[in-house]
């Protein structure tokens, strides 16, 4: 590969000749699926224990005392749901590792619906249970509760913040949105947060009546906050400070498809495996706010980060074009798409258009025996085979497996769809003694995970990951 970056490139660079150079890898959380719903569990049972022993049970002898009730377990979960979404949101790497970003992006969403609608209990029953307890009409009481008691204006100015984001979470209204929209709103949940805050430290219960329930909350609070200030800011700070990324060529791979380099100082290391992603913010002047995520395309090295981006709209076209020499700031590595993911001898790799981009990394880097890998690339026609020449190449140095699927599902050449269960069994005889690795369209990966479903294959052996928020 030629290392000289000064100037763009477009002819496409060959693959490696050979092995690429070690680099670090990511650390191993001694962590455990078990482990996180067994505190989960924990503290939604010390939450439960706290409320009894602040006479809770005693409210439910009384119709206006069982909504009251209602309401206050309501915020007291809704609140715990909100600081395990910060903790989801902050990107830690022992969630990524133990999860996978695809499990995390739907806790992400039903957590962050369930913390709503336990808010908007807790608003709802709290209202109708005080309006009881002295006869009043809810709308009248509603009314009371914002214009005099301390800080409940500010919590519903939070809800409905919270209510916003949910709105913008739902997949029609997402589907709509652009990427930097959605990103903004989601960043008004800070906001939320800290108005919501308020109102617990000055009404909730455990912060009125009891000093160790209010150490308690803020020890949680402090973790949440803390997870998101180390993983998702300190962190990247420390990572792009410190590597000094910039965008050092920029080759044309294919129409339509660019492969950005970047290099910077002491990439060598840098812990990242390949499969992985990062999130990349090009710090110019229309770019700086955008943080977009991309795969590497090639196996780590220690001297460089490929990364290729297909044009899929404004930002993607705008990346093409980006000068030689711009400062990138990197939050990542991301993803459990790797080899650390692999429990069988023999691998297969199923990959969609531009999903190739982490499993051409993978090719060139998983340890292999002849015959052990296996390559599926779908794609509508020639001209979006990306990585045609290395792939062959890489097949043949190191006694790999390529199928390429082309063309149009439904056509004449291609009636049926080539990656159905039937279909892979006959390319891939022995698929299920392999690692199944799949990346691509949306539409397509759910299509080939119900065929792997279909052929019995242990969920243990899939590998897949979508990029999410």
């Amino acid at each position: 590969m030629n290392a000289t970056y000064n100037t763009r490139r477009t002819a496409q660079p060959a693959a490696p000749a050979r092995k690429a150079r070690r680099v670090p890898v990511p650390r191993v959380w001694p962590i455990t699926a078990d482990d996180i719903y067994l505190i989960l569990g924990g503290n939604a049972l010390l939450i439960l224990g706290m409320w009894i022993r602040h006479g809770g049970l005693n409210l439910l002898s009384t119709q206006s005392g069982i909504f009251t009730a209602a309401g206050e377990i309501s915020a007291l979960y809704g609140t715990y749901l909100v600081l395990i979404q910060l903790i989801l949101m902050s990107r830690s790497p022992w969630l990524d590792q133990v999860f996978g970003q695809d499990h995390i992006t739907a806790a992400h969403r039903w957590v962050g619906f369930g913390a709503i609608w336990l808010l908007v209990g807790h608003a709802i029953f709290t209202t109708i249970g005080y309006a009881m307890g002295i006869g009043a009409s809810p709308v009248a009481e509603f009314v009371t509760l914002l214009t005099t008691y301390p800080y409940v204006l500010w919590s519903a100015a939070g809800l409905v913040i919270f209510m916003a984001v949910g709105v913008a979470s739902v997949r029609a209204v997402r589907r709509r949105a652009s990427y930097e929209t959605w990103y903004a709103i989601h960043l008004y949940t800070y906001l939320a947060i800290a108005l919501a805050f308020l109102h617990q430290l000055f009404v909730g219960v455990d912060f009125t009546t009891d000093r160790l329930a209010t150490l308690y909350w803020i020890f949680l609070y402090v973790v949440a906050f803390g997870s998101l200030g180390v993983f998702r800011f300190g962190q990247p700070i420390a990572i792009s400070w410190r590597h000094r990324f910039h965008v050092a060529n920029v080759v044309e791979e294919a129409p339509g498809v660019a492969s950005l380099y970047l290099t910077g100082r002491e990439l060598d290391q840098l812990p990242v495996r390949a499969g992985q992603w990062f999130r990349l913010r090009f710090l110019t002047r229309e770019g700086w706010f955008r943080a977009h995520p991309f795969s590497i395309s090639a196996a780590p090295n220690g001297k460089y980060l490929r990364f290729t981006i297909k044009e899929l709209g404004d930002y993607t076209r705008t990346l093409q074009q980006i000068p030689i020499g711009t400062p990138v700031f990197v939050e990542g590595p991301y993803g459990v798409l790797t080899g650390a993911a692999r429990t069988k001898a023999r691998v297969l790799l199923i990959a969609g258009g531009i999903g190739i981009t982490p499993l051409r990394a993978l090719l060139e880097d998983l340890p292999a025996s002849r015959g052990s890998l296996t390559l599926v690339y779908r794609a509508s026609g020639p001209d979006e085979l990306v990585f045609k020449r290395e792939i062959d190449e890489l097949a043949s140095l190191r006694g790999a497996t390529v199928h390429y699927l082309v063309g149009r599902r439904g056509s004449r050449e291609m009636p049926g769809d080539p990656l159905d269960p039937r279909a892979l069994r006959r390319l891939v005889p022995d698929i299920n003694s392999r690692d199944v690795y799949v990346c691509g369209p949306s539409g397509m990966m759910t299509r080939v995970l119900s065929g792997l479903r279909w052929l019995r294959i242990p969920d243990e052996q899939v590998h897949y990951e979508r990029f999410a928020f």
